[in-house]
């Protein structure tokens, strides 16, 4: 492979395992598209392959291609990234996420693909590569490595989780008997994962778009948060797209109607809404949808407890068991943490730690 590389120690507070390689060669993207099913998505996917090939941008500008590999990336080369068959499982107004193969015998990775036209400048997207994939957590999706390429293009590989998202989890239903438990479990790990952003770097990483789609969890149920700080590798015009997206999907904390950057206290505003969703067992309602017939979280989910409809608040079963189990002043105590994440006034809202403490508690 006619690439010159290099490793480099990572910089001073990265992961010792961070190093680039920068290859000269132009490479292709050839785009092959056509329909296929995804059995742990159930939705119409796309394939796309990328190959090699010379001249691929006929002389043009560019930047340098670089690679930056993280733990669990060590192995992985531009060649396998690039040339891998993948399909896709999302869209968004800024990237594309495929499930990929990326060699024989590998898991399966998924790749998320930034287009040119929203990425950050390559040397801004590479140091806040370092800084995010440094983060190594067990409630947290970590980031095996970061490609650019010559048109200003990204790739970010993870790992695949197969039981999907706590969204599509939700969806199809919490198992009635385990419902409680599953809850708790669900909670403490999303608030541990979320706390090691907030408070295990020397700065904060702030999520920016925390919702019940950036969950992945693994076999054993065990929440990871995933897309953590993808703003940092947008432009500032995607990065304000991708909140405004948020704020549609119902997620996004009133004080960002007047300001334009995610705090950590936003961050614990969605985190509200989460919970809430996973008392109701349903979504928060879209804005934009003039016929959402789901209730609007957390406001209207807040109303109903006031006016005593709780059986329209929380789910029916989960009543019944939480009654059936004497667990009912628990299930109240979540929904009051749950409430006090979503406080109007970013200045009340708990941080993470003090929500850990409390779900600990709420949970024996």
């Amino acid at each position: 492979m006619p690439c010159s590389s290099r490793s480099s120690p990572s910089s001073s507070g990265c992961s010792s395992a961070t190093f680039v390689v920068r290859c000269h060669r132009r490479r292709r993207w050839r785009w092959r598209r056509r329909g296929a099913v995804l059995p742990s998505h159930g939705a119409r996917a796309e394939r796309f392959q990328v190959g090699g090939g010379s001249s691929a941008y006929g002389g043009g500008g560019g930047v340098e291609e670089a690679l930056v590999r993280f733990a669990g990336g060590e192995a992985l080369t531009v060649a396998a990234i690039l040339e891998a068959p993948g399909e896709v499982v999302a869209k968004s107004g800024h990237s594309t996420l495929y499930r990929a193969g990326l060699s024989a015998g590998e898991a399966v990775a998924l790749l998320r693909f930034i287009r040119p036209v929203c990425a950050a400048a390559a040397d801004e997207a590479v140091a806040a590569a370092r800084l995010l994939g440094a983060v190594q957590h067990p409630n947290v999706v970590p980031i095996r490595a970061l490609y650019v390429g010559p048109r200003g293009e990204m790739l970010l590989v993870h790992p695949f989780y197969a039981a999907g998202s706590l969204r599509r989890f939700l969806q199809e239903g919490i198992n009635i008997s385990q419902g409680w438990k599953i809850i708790c479990k669900l909670s403490i790990g999303i608030v541990k994962g979320l706390d090691r952003l907030h408070t295990g770097s020397q700065k904060p990483i702030i999520h920016g778009n925390l919702k019940t789609n950036n969950i992945m969890l693994d076999a054993d149920f065990q929440p990871r948060i995933s897309d953590f700080g993808l703003y940092l590798l947008l432009n500032p015009a995607a990065a304000q797209q991708m909140l405004e997206t948020s704020a549609m999907q119902g997620y996004k904390a009133p004080e960002l109607i007047k300001m334009r950057e995610a705090t950590r206290e936003s961050d614990i505003y969605s985190l509200g809404v989460i919970l809430l969703e996973m008392l109701a067992q349903k979504e928060a309602a879209n804005s934009s949808s003039p016929n959402a017939r789901d209730i609007h979280l957390p406001t209207s989910f807040r109303n109903l407890v006031l006016e005593r409809k709780i059986s329209d608040a929380f789910s029916s079963e989960l009543i019944k068991q939480s009654k059936s189990s004497g667990k009912d002043q628990n299930l109240n105590a979540f929904f009051e943490l749950a409430t006090a994440c979503c406080n109007p006034s970013p200045s009340l809202r708990p941080d993470t730690k003090r929500i850990l403490k409390m779900l600990e508690e709420i949970a024996r």
